[in-house]
């Protein structure tokens, strides 16, 4: 029995048959009691009573499961908002399809002097070539429009825009980055990685759009239980999301998402500094910095250990030489700076790892936490090092459906036996490596509910493949609600008053619509939040 000694009154308690506290493997039968935004009570339901005053709102979730809010360790906040704010075109099967989707979205809003859509992706399309700028000035000649496809790497303007933006056959390409040129040497609106960057004038926004974009997102991560994030600012070439603003709603006490956001590691640390500084409350903090290895293995700008299995003479590579992140990281280990890296090939991760374990022999060992990022495929000999060196392994469950399932394309890529390590999160579960899960959102979906059942059934909503992709690389429900909630608090240096319900935390609660531990996994796709409590506070109730 956990209560606290003075036996506080409880403003609110909540009492459940299916109490997960996140310290024991299934849910026990029992309360927990919340004074102001801390957790002052958790018991049995037989040593309640000590905490219940006149004015005590005692809530019965019966057999719902309460657990700890969940923690979505790796988004891109702002970015995600802006996919919800405006045109979006998930559903356009081809590009004249997508492209008449934009034009009526920019006969319904005139006034926007931008006309923005997010979601597209030509792999999609049956012909599967990239698009250009002429099928955008079919519809729209005179008002630019820029598109960012569904993973935030590529973008595809209509003339207007590319004129607006001063990007013409003599703009160079960036670093890793590509402008789509026709055989005229003219740009062809297609935007590729870090060249992305050309683009972000068209996201200045006024402040009455940029409150509806926060306000979005927060009613959005409210509904799906979500109390705590990882904000990960920098993108390819690119960073995006403003901490000053997130800080009036913080200072307004309207920010009911606790926001951990991260900069960009490039060598320059002096901003690194500032923001550790100033940006260190129990809602908004500075978390570290973030820099990209590699791509992806899908577009083989993964970087890899052995050739692709069906591009024999390609490995992939790096962003920049790895000499370059090695004194990057050297030095902001130095100066007490935790790092996450993107790494998807497996070359990219074991890069990482060595990096890390330079950084730690040169500086010494310390609780530095640093991370690596998706993790798609790992070489086996790697598993081990994550637990020895202390590294957060990163992974977004629901990235499993990114080609890799349904279309085999992984398949071709690393061939049979590499394939057999993508997403490896039971072998990095079985090697206790520290695990930590989130979406990518928007690049995936952000309802957490998708991601314990991809981590529990490797499987597609529809239940293929049988027995799920890899099946041992499942993991059970409790230890997937583990990764969602108490790992990303240890990962965001927050176990000391998140993660879990215990006495003495912040009062971060999650309440799911029925127990998922007393049904088939399947029902996950069907589960949703009935209630969240973010610092005492509830901010959604179904």
């Amino acid at each position: 029995m956990k209560k606290d000694g003075d036996y506080m009154k409880a403003d609110t308690i909540l009492v459940s048959t299916a109490l997960f506290t996140g310290n024991a493997a299934a849910p026990i039968n029992g309360f927990v009691a919340v004074k102001d935004d801390v957790i002052i009570g958790v018991g049995p339901r037989s040593e309640m009573e000590s905490f219940i005053g006149p004015s005590t709102d005692v809530r019965d979730a019966g057999n719902r499961l309460v657990t700890a809010g969940f923690h979505d360790f790796h988004l891109h906040w702002f970015l995600g908002a802006m996919f919800e704010g405006f045109c979006q075109l998930t559903f356009g099967t081809t590009e004249d399809m997508t492209a008449k989707m934009v034009a009526e979205y920019a006969r319904e809003h005139p006034d926007e002097e931008w006309v923005l859509g997010f979601g597209w992706h030509h792999v999609r399309w049956p012909d599967q070539t990239t698009p250009t700028r002429h099928s955008l000035d079919r519809y729209l000649p005179n008002r630019p429009v820029v598109l960012l496809n569904e993973e935030a790497h590529s973008a595809w303007l209509n003339t207007a825009a590319l004129e607006k933006l001063g990007i013409h056959r003599d703009t160079p390409a960036p670093p890793f980055g590509k402008i789509e040129k026709d055989a005229d040497g003219e740009p062809t609106g297609f935007l590729y990685e870090t060249a992305v960057q050309y683009v972000t004038e068209a996201f200045t926004f006024e402040r009455k759009v940029k409150d509806r974009l926060m306000n979005g997102m927060l009613k959005k991560t409210a509904s799906y239980g979500i109390t705590s994030v990882a904000d990960m600012l920098p993108l390819p070439g690119y960073t995006l999301g403003d901490p000053g603003f997130y800080r009036e709603f913080e200072e307004k006490g309207e920010l009911t998402t606790r926001i951990h956001f991260l900069d960009v590691l490039d060598g320059d640390l002096g901003r690194g500094i500032q923001f550790r500084e100033k940006y260190q409350s129990d809602k908004l903090q500075f978390s570290g910095l973030k820099q990209f290895l590699d791509g992806v293995p899908l577009t083989y700008t993964g970087y890899l250990l052995q050739p692709y299995s069906d591009r024999p003479t390609e490995i992939g590579g790096t962003i920049y030489e790895p000499h370059v992140y090695q004194k990057w990281i050297e030095d902001a280990d130095r100066e007490g700076f935790r790092i996450r890296l993107h790494a998807c090939g497996d070359a990219a991760v074991r890069l990482g790892l060595d990096v890390y374990e330079h950084a730690m022999q040169v500086n010494g060992a310390r609780d530095s936490r640093h991370t690596i990022e998706h993790i798609e495929v790992c070489d086996p000999q790697d598993f081990e090092r994550f637990r020895k060196l202390g590294v957060i392994a990163s992974i977004q469950p629901e990235h499993l459906t990114s080609g890799s399932m349904d279309s085999h394309a992984y398949l071709d890529r690393l061939g049979m036996e590499r394939a057999r390590y993508t997403w490896p999160i039971g072998s990095l579960d079985k090697h206790d490596a520290a695990i930590a899960f989130g979406t990518d959102f928007p690049i995936v979906d952000l309802n957490p509910m998708l991601g314990l059942y991809r981590a529990v059934t490797r499987k597609h909503e529809d239940g293929s493949p049988q027995g799920g992709w890899n099946p041992h690389e499942k993991i059970s429900l409790a230890h997937a609600l583990i990764h969602y909630t108490k790992s990303p608090a240890y990962g965001n240096f927050r176990e000391h008053d998140l993660g879990t319900i215990e006495v003495g935390k912040k009062a971060d609660l999650a309440v799911l619509d029925r127990n998922p531990f007393e049904v088939d996994a399947e029902e996950l796709l069907e589960t949703s939040v009935w209630m969240t409590v973010m610092d005492g506070r509830i901010v959604y109730e179904k």
